[in-house]
């Protein structure tokens, strides 16, 4: 009788309190990260160690890719589970909410707020400006600050564009002064808070995106000259034209003129820099976990919103189709998920938010497209049908499979690269012989929704006019006369 009325009342305070015996969720954005992390081997000279220990602690997917190489689009399409194909976001502004199909839909965030999560995010989760202020805390419980970047006296770097952000170099001269470093420290704080109902905690980090500042200690750790990415100088002479619409007259240098400024080296070291400063910042916030005692019950997912280009293809940034813009780090950790694993299928951002619905145990949230991942972060090698789909405006779309990358712009040209034989990306094999096969197989993953960009896009939008055969950029018609090197 004893055990029978124990029994009933261990069962009556589960009941009544459920939700505290959910995990909690420390969900780490990283802004314009790409492979560059010492686990992916994306460069020989990178010094992550906090991420690398998280990657230790759970799974690494070494083929993760995003969904658009912009920020505003890859977020939106993260955090409402949908490709940006599907609800027409593409540019910088405007933000999800203004998709007529995400008014209504339920975010990643809101998923968790309606479970009963303490919801809290901090820094760049949501695009900046995407949600506006007064709609904030219906996204969330709280809605911590977005700190700004200190600005030097003076820019180091002058680039054709003139876009302010365009710069970099040692600055400031304390850590404590940049956003990253008071993100963490908000962070912290919540970390130590008594619970009464289980966390999400959204942090995003804004470093390595540019300026590429860090203090000179965080220079220090890299040789006076850094190991340049590989590049080819004719690398672009098998790409079709309209490879270079996607990122027409961006405020962002050609490599041909970083090399002629000499900035190739400093923007490349200021890039390294900024990523283990950010690492650091991650170090923090893991052994802040570990000290508030949550830990063991704590999932962990680290992401960035997409790649970055140094010099390949020759351009820096994003806005590409091609794999140093697309590939990103997502690590998950913690309770059930196999430690120590690294997986190499396809995988995409747009899996992460099914995936945390299942991990927690939460209601399912109809619509989503992408898929859960607990298959792989059960048995990282367990087999996966879907590829990697990235796409950047109307008509313009990646496929990235276990092997090959398979690209088609809105004028109907094409690449092909096989990953095994070719990881640079150098030799486009869409027109040679014996690949058909594997065009079509690729061919086939194209989005079957594609809607064009919704009013008002602004800020890195293309559109294709098919009946014309024209292409135009922010409203200003692309004249091939006029392309860059």
């Amino acid at each position: 009788m004893l055990s029978y009325f124990a029994t009933y009342f261990t069962l009556l305070a589960l009941s009544q309190t459920p939700d505290q015996h959910k995990p909690n969720v420390l969900f780490i954005s990283i802004d314009d990260q790409n492979d560059w992390i010492a686990c992916m081997k994306g460069h020989p000279d990178v010094k992550t160690p906090n991420i690398d220990r998280l990657a230790k602690k759970g799974t690494l997917f070494a083929n993760a890719h995003c969904q658009s190489p912009l920020c505003n689009p890859s977020r939106s399409s993260l955090l409402f589970g949908k490709r940006p194909t599907s609800t027409g976001v593409y540019g910088l502004m405007p933000g999800p909410r203004s998709s007529p199909t995400l008014q209504n839909a339920t975010s990643l965030t809101q998923a968790f707020m309606n479970s009963g999560y303490d919801t809290n995010i901090c820094g760049k989760i949501y695009h900046d400006g995407s949600i506006p202020q007064k709609n904030r805390l219906t996204e969330c419980t709280t809605w911590g600050p977005a700190p700004g970047m200190p600005k030097p006296p003076k820019p180091f770097v002058q680039t054709p564009g003139k876009h302010p952000a365009m710069d970099w170099g040692i600055f400031p001269n304390e850590d404590s002064d940049q956003p990253d470093w008071k993100t963490t420290d908000w962070a912290i704080n919540k970390l130590q808070e008594k619970q009464t109902q289980p966390q999400f905690l959204g942090i995003g980090y804004r470093l390595p995106h540019v300026p590429c500042f860090a203090s000179q200690k965080w220079f220090d750790l890299y040789p006076k000259e850094v190991t340049l990415p590989p590049v080819k100088d004719d690398d672009r002479s098998d790409t079709p034209e309209f490879s270079w619409y996607l990122h027409w007259k961006l405020p962002e240098p050609r490599l041909s003129w970083l090399k002629k400024a000499n900035q190739w080296q400093p923007l490349v070291k200021s890039y390294l820099a900024s990523i283990s400063f950010m690492d650091s910042q991650v170090g923090r916030l893991l052994d802040a976990l570990e000290a508030s005692g949550k830990a063991e019950n704590t999932l962990v997912v680290l992401w960035s919103d997409h790649g970055w280009h140094l010099g390949e293809k020759g351009i820096t940034g994003k806005n590409s189709l091609w794999e140093r813009s697309t590939r990103v780090p997502l690590i998950f950790a913690g309770k059930g998920i196999t430690p120590d694993a690294i997986c190499a299928r396809p995988v995409e951002l747009l899996d992460i938010y099914p995936t945390l619905l299942e991990l927690c145990s939460l209601q399912k949230v109809a619509g989503l497209e992408g898929h859960s991942l607990l298959p792989l972060l059960q048995n990282f090698s367990a087999p996966r049908t879907w590829p990697a789909i990235t796409s950047h405006n109307q008509g313009n779309h990646s496929i990235r499979s276990e092997r090959y990358r398979y690209i088609r712009y809105a004028d109907g040209t094409e690449e092909l690269y096989d990953h095994v034989e070719d990881p640079n990306e150098w030799r486009n094999l869409a027109q040679a012989s014996g690949v058909e096969k594997i065009l079509q197989e690729h061919r086939a993953w194209i989005p079957k929704v594609d809607l064009p960009p919704i009013p008002n896009s602004a800020h890195r939008i293309l559109i294709w006019d098919a009946k014309t055969k024209t292409a135009s950029w922010e409203g200003n018609p692309i004249l091939a006369s006029e392309k860059e090197d």
